[in-house]
């Protein structure tokens, strides 16, 4: 596994909302739907993405934003201009006065706004669920990054274009993938830029020595590692691996290893229906008591009540 596939390990979209916004200035849409990772792709014409907090942030044709959540932000041709409607959590929008649009603003399928052939056409795509892995690559990101189309060149701009308005068996699924490979893309050629700012474990995998470890631990979290059989696979001594790993990844290995077991196993709660002995297993706890007494003290709560919907 490379630097960025551990990093981008995490997003995998189930269910996403994905729609295709079109609208004639004046226009502004506020979105406050907690939502833990939004890909806003300018298709035609330009808009504003304003956070509450933060520097705002111009889109061109052919740009893209990342908005990392739970912080609400606006998007308009304008930043003085008002919102006229509001995106809760789930992909409910409403007036801002709390009154549902009712379907007001739908052009058809997964197209929203004023009219299809819009001064202004925005492709969204939102992840709807936070998973603890993919928790760590929101951790590396910014509230809000954005890729100019100098900066790159999108070759799913075409396919998304013409996949997001069909309605066909499985379409969703499709939708699912387009998006996650969209996301790897740019941040594939975020991450390469200069203003981008890795953790310090993404930094620790191009080191011979640390990156090494942590591929090992990555790639296999249910193995009973210890120091020495990481330092073996290193190929450094004990105190050479210790030192070393603290260094770059800001935390011994046996700590970085029940961190990512507990990230693994709280995704594995949210996402599958294995049972907890299973998961114990998947990611190298000996017992469901071993796994349970550990996420708890780590999360806060047992996995049970982290597996349980909120209201």
């Amino acid at each position: 596994m490379d630097a960025l596939a551990g990093l981008l390990e995490g997003p995998r979209a189930r269910g996403a909302f994905m729609i295709r916004a079109c609208f004639d200035p004046p226009w502004a849409v506020r979105v406050e739907d907690r939502a833990p990772l939004t890909v806003m792709l300018m298709m035609r014409g330009d808009a504003w993405v304003v956070p509450d907090t933060g520097e705002r942030l111009r889109l061109r044709a052919g740009d893209l934003a990342i908005a990392r959540g739970p912080d609400p932000y606006t998007c308009a041709d304008d930043p003085g201009t008002e919102p006229r409607a509001v995106i809760l959590p789930g992909g409910e929008c409403g007036y801002p006065d709390g009154r549902p649009l009712n379907g007001s603003m739908d052009l058809g399928v997964r197209t929203w706004g004023d009219r299809p052939d819009g001064a202004a056409v925005l492709l969204i795509g939102t992840y709807l669920v936070r998973g603890e892995i993919g928790g760590r690559l929101l951790d590396a990101l910014p509230p809000l990054l954005s890729l100019t189309s100098e900066q790159w060149d999108c070759p799913l701009t075409p396919l998304l274009m013409a996949e997001v308005t069909r309605d066909e068996p499985g379409q969703e699924v499709v939708l699912d993938r387009l998006l996650d490979l969209l996301v790897i893309a740019a941040l594939r050629s975020w991450f390469a830029g200069p203003s981008a700012e890795p953790p310090a474990w993404y930094r620790a995998l191009g080191d011979p020595v640390a990156g090494r470890a942590l591929r090992l631990l990555q790639d296999d979290p249910a193995h009973p590692w210890t120091v020495a059989s990481l330092a073996a696979g290193a190929g450094v001594s004990r105190a050479a691996l210790a030192r070393r790993f603290t260094e770059l990844v800001g935390e011994p290995p046996m700590a970085y290893l029940t961190g990512w077991r507990l990230a693994l196993a709280a995704d594995r709660l949210r996402d599958t229906d294995d049972t907890l002995g299973a998961i114990a297993r998947q990611v190298g706890y000996g017992s469901a008591f071993a796994l349970s007494t550990a996420f708890k003290r780590v999360y806060g709560v047992s996995p049970q009540e982290y597996r349980a919907p909120t209201a």
